[in-house]
């Protein structure tokens, strides 16, 4: 049988890469004579520039001095993509993503000051990467991020100077409450200055600006926000999308597109600035040949850390779905947790879900050797995977 082993990462604990591995282990320990192949992917969050590079051989990166979510000094790659269309692209995760906040629970995390300003200065980078003629693409992977300021901060830095407005828009999600529209005169002419660059947003997730699934409400808590943080945050980016459209007119409409709430609302701020949105995980997986893997393939096997609702909402586990369904290939998920019932499973295309924790007890010991403790599941699931006919 031929096995198709094409997960995301698991937040915290494994990269794509060593989750593929893990899956892969597990499932040739308990079926030896099967024919594996890696296939690692992202969504367009954490690990979005290593899956594309180990796709692209050819492809360099070019470091820039940039901040993180709290205005911290990092240093962050864009990676140069040679082909037809030249593509520079960004993982946004690595200007304003978790893993850059300092160590403790979602609870203690500043979830109201925490800014996509650094973003600006790599979309600057990249779009200073690609020639000064011809066609060229910045893409930018959403996912992973601390911030729900709307990319408010990005465009902020990307219109330059020292402004007051511009201090205003980089201080975080939370400030934006008091924005209008006569702090973004500049907006108009910065979206006319993009209007060359194929500028297309890969988002991790589909959802809308605002709402109930929205950047605030629907995921502020993973980025430490409180009950009343959420509220505030809300209000903020009701007040940025007012702010916006009353400043540039061609921008009303964009907050309900899919994938305006991506990133805190970074994809918004892509979308205002005249970018495009694909689904993340379909970039990543045409560039590696997915679907052509696929056919190949008896069964396609991926996982995440938890698979919920945001995972059939345009991440990893939905792509592969998608995918195995067009070639008739069944998918089966091995996640860390599953939060789904079997009759959502089945309607997100999925053969099978099973859950690395399925008792808390277990998730002490999962977290300790997560890489054993996926490989131990994923093979309880080759045993009983039925063997081709």
């Amino acid at each position: 049988m031929r096995v198709l082993v094409a997960p995301d990462g698991f937040t915290g604990t494994l990269t794509a890469p060593e989750a593929a591995r893990a899956l892969a282990d597990g499932w040739l320990s308990a079926r030896p004579g099967d024919e594996v192949d890696l296939c690692p992917l992202s969504d367009g969050g954490p690990g979005f520039l290593d899956v594309l590079e180990a796709a692209a051989p050819a492809s360099r990166r070019v470091l820039v001095e940039t901040t993180g979510p709290l205005g911290e000094p990092v240093s962050a790659p864009v990676l140069l993509l040679e082909g037809a269309t030249t593509t520079a692209a960004v993982e946004s995760a690595l200007a304003c993503g978790t893993a850059l906040l300092p160590p403790g629970p979602p609870a203690e995390r500043d979830a109201l000051a925490a800014t996509t300003a650094g973003v600006g200065a790599l979309l600057a980078a990249a779009r200073a990467a690609l020639p000064a003629s011809g066609s060229g693409r910045v893409l930018v992977g959403l996912g992973g991020s601390a911030t729900t300021d709307g990319g408010a901060g990005a465009l902020a830095a990307l219109a330059g100077g020292a402004g007051a407005s511009r201090h205003l828009l980089a201080r975080g999600g939370g400030a934006l409450r008091g924005v209008r529209a006569g702090h973004l005169p500049w907006l108009p002419a910065l979206r006319a200055s993009w209007s060359g660059v194929d500028l297309v947003a890969a988002t991790d997730v589909d959802v809308p600006l605002l709402g109930p699934h929205g950047a605030a409400h629907g995921f502020g808590p993973q980025k430490g926000a409180s009950p009343a943080d959420e509220h505030v945050l809300e209000e903020a980016l009701a007040a940025w999308r007012e702010a916006v459209e009353g400043a540039d007119p061609t921008s009303r409409g964009l907050a309900e597109e899919p994938g305006a709430g991506a990133a805190g609302g970074l994809g918004y701020g892509l979308l205002v600035l005249g970018g495009r949105r694909q689904a993340g995980a379909r970039a990543v997986a045409e560039a590696v040949d997915l679907a052509q893997r696929a056919a190949a393939a008896d069964v396609l096997l991926t996982g995440e850390g938890c698979l919920d609702w945001q995972s059939l909402r345009g991440k990893v586990v939905a792509q592969v779905a998608e995918v195995g369904t067009a070639a008739g290939t069944p998918v089966v998920v091995v996640a860390g947790q599953v939060r789904l019932d079997a009759a959502l499973v089945a309607a997100g295309g999925l053969a099978l879900a099973q859950a690395v924790v399925e008792h808390p007890r277990e998730l002490e010991a999962s977290l300790a050797a997560p890489a054993s403790a996926l490989a131990a599941r994923t093979a309880q699931v080759a045993l009983t995977w039925p063997r081709r006919a």
